[in-house]
Parts: structure tokens; sequence; C-alpha cells
């Protein structure tokens, strides 16, 4: 009696092939793995700052009454957070508030005001001198206007009070950001040039002359590229902890998370891929229209530099691309100590995106 066809060995079939395939291509391995680690072993040996603009709170007995306090109010680099003590602190002890500031009046002696900046050992000491040599400027404006003949207005402290916090790297801001650009880029270029070659090649053709259902036929497809960009992921992972001490704050447990942020991420791309696949006419028109998909993405989700540096009109946009949130999650995960159960609103954005774009893939998927 003949054995019943067995839909998931020939899956498995398909995805070995597949996966084969994607190893013996030099596209694969030089731009889902090479590329990204160029750019981490740069950055990692660079090691300079990686934000522009400061983000700096006042301590809430700090007299506000003078013309430094306004004067910093206008600064454009510099963000002005008003929250809490407790998610002050909580902020500055993981980096993402660079000082609290303190400004004393003097009732006795000269200068009339001192200046007390509170940062943090997770805070880029380059950001702090940044806001010294500003607040300096802003006092020497000041002098120079308003009191030219006395000794100055005010002094800036120079015992700088630091509480403990994780050391922030260049290389906890860059690596997740690359991470989640070669995920993109395997989403979308890789599945769509997969599926528009297998159509155009009519391996898709032939297919259907087996009895393997049309669904394992994608499946099979995907998971070899799930498994290949997995396993991109580990490599990165590993490069950035071992050679240039990536911080990932719970150990085991951040990495494994981290990987199971970038499966959610690589599988709302591949929506993406699918979609261009359907929509491309011929494979000169795939590379355009998948650029304009991971393009805008790799300039404004925050892979380079944190999206407050762009202007206050583009910033929401930038909040609403996939890949902002997938980068956002993962910095939190690996440097602040975050879980998955604290990233519940860029999960939740991601899998909107996923049902979104899969929803698109399936009117626009295309078997020939």
């Amino acid at each position: 009696m003949p054995q019943p066809y067995n839909q998931f060995k020939a899956m498995l079939a398909i995805t070995k092939a597949s996966f084969r395939s994607i190893l013996r291509s030099p596209t694969s391995v030089v731009f889902n793995i090479a590329f990204p680690l160029i750019f981490i072993l740069v950055f990692g040996f660079i090691g300079g700052g990686s934000r522009i603009s400061l983000h700096v709170s006042f301590n809430k007995n700090a007299d506000t009454s003078n013309a430094i306090y306004q004067a910093i109010k206008s600064v454009s680099g510099i963000s002005i957070v008003q929250e809490e003590d407790k998610k002050i602190q909580e902020d500055l002890e993981k980096g993402r508030l660079d000082a609290v500031i303190n400004l004393q009046k003097n009732t006795t002696a000269s200068p009339a005001y001192t200046i007390n900046i509170k940062t943090s050992e997770a805070v880029n000491p380059q950001n702090t001198r940044v806001l010294e040599s500003i607040l300096t400027s802003i006092i020497s404006g000041i002098d120079k206007q308003i009191y030219p003949v006395t000794p100055t207005f005010a002094a800036i402290n120079q015992h700088v009070e630091k509480v403990k916090g994780r050391t922030y790297r260049t290389i906890d801001f860059i690596l997740p950001g690359q991470l989640g650009f070669s995920l993109l880029s395997a989403g979308v270029f890789g599945v769509a040039f997969l599926f528009f070659n297998l159509r155009q090649t009519l391996v898709l053709k032939r297919f259907f002359a087996t009895p393997i259902n049309r669904s394992y036929i994608v499946f099979g497809e995907g998971l070899s590229r799930v498994l290949f960009q997995l396993i991109t992921s580990v490599i990165i992972l590993l490069e950035g902890y071992f050679f240039f001490k990536f911080t990932l704050v719970h150990g085991a447990i951040t990495f494994f998370e981290l990987l199971f942020l970038s499966f959610l991420g690589l599988m709302v791309f591949m929506g993406f891929g699918f979609i261009v696949s359907g929509l491309s006419k011929s494979e000169s028109s795939i590379p355009p229209l998948a650029n304009l998909i991971t393009l805008p993405q790799f300039l404004l989700s925050g892979t380079f530099f944190s999206i407050d540096v762009f202007p206050s009109w583009l910033q929401p946009i930038c909040r609403v691309l996939p890949l902002t949130h997938l980068n956002n999650a993962m910095r939190n995960v690996a440097f602040e100590g975050a879980h998955l159960i604290d990233c519940g609103k860029e999960i939740g954005i991601l899998l909107l995106w996923g049902a979104v774009t899969y929803l698109v893939a399936v009117k626009v998927f295309r078997w020939e």
C-alpha cells in the first residue's frame, strides 16, 4: 500500500536546497554578513560619540528665574526633560538622560550663580564635555552683554557628580541598528529576488507538478531565509560582545531575546519582500521598488544616530517606520535591561506592520 505524501518532509527538502543555494551565493554572504560586520568593525574601533542632541533635566530645587536658565532652554541641541524624580534617576542611570543641572544662587559670595552638574557612568563622557562647553559659552555671553564690569555672572562647579550606571559605548548604539538593517535588507531584497527568479525560471511551475501544497513551498523557501539570517544575527551579536564589549545586560537571556526580536523583525520585513516580488514586472524593477522601502528606513530609523537630531516635523514620520521600533526594542533589551514584556509597544507596532504587509502581499503575490 503506497505511503501518503509527506508535505512536511517535502517542505524540509525545499528548505535544505534553498539554504544551500543561499550559502553558495556571494551576494547573500556579502550583503547580509560582510557589510554589517564591516560597519560594526569601523564604528567599534572608532569608539567615538554616537548622539548629538543632549537630554537634560533641572533639579527641582534649581533657581530658574535667571538668564542662564532661559539661555539653556533656547539652545536647539538641548532637550529639557521634565519627569518625576524616580524616573529622572532611572533615565540618568541608563543613559537616556545626559545630565541633571542644578542652578543655585550665591547670596554671600561671587559669582552670583553656581552650576552643578550630575551625570552618570552610562552617559558618553563626550556629551558631558559638550554640555560644559555650551554652559561656558552661555556664561561668557551673559558676562559680555549684561555684566561687563563683574568678573563673571556664574561659575560651573568643576566637580561633576556621577551616579552608578553601565558604561555606554558606541557599539551599544551601532550594533542594533546594523543588525536591524541587515534583517531589513535580507527580508526585502532576499525574498523579492528569490521568488521572482523562482517564478521566471519556472521552478514554481515545476513544483506544481508535484503533490506538495503551495503553502509548504512558501514555508520551505521562507524557512531557509529565516535560518540563514538568524545565523547572521548570531555572528553579529557574538562579534560585538566578544570583540567590542557590546552590552548584554542579562547575558544569555538578553542574547535569546535579541534573537527573538530578530526573528520577529525578519518575518515583518519578508512581507515587504513578497509585496515587491508580486509587483515587479521584471528583475530590473526590483531594486527601485525595494529601495523605496529600505532606503528611507536606513536613513530615518536611527541606524547610525538618534532620530532626535532630525527636525521636529520629521520625527513623527521616523517613529512610524517599523525599523525604528525594532532598533528601539533591541537597544532597550541589550543596554537598558528591558525584557520582551517591557517592549510591548514596539512589538505591537511591528505585529501591526506585519499584519498589514501580509494582507497586501496576499493580494499582489503571483505564482506565474
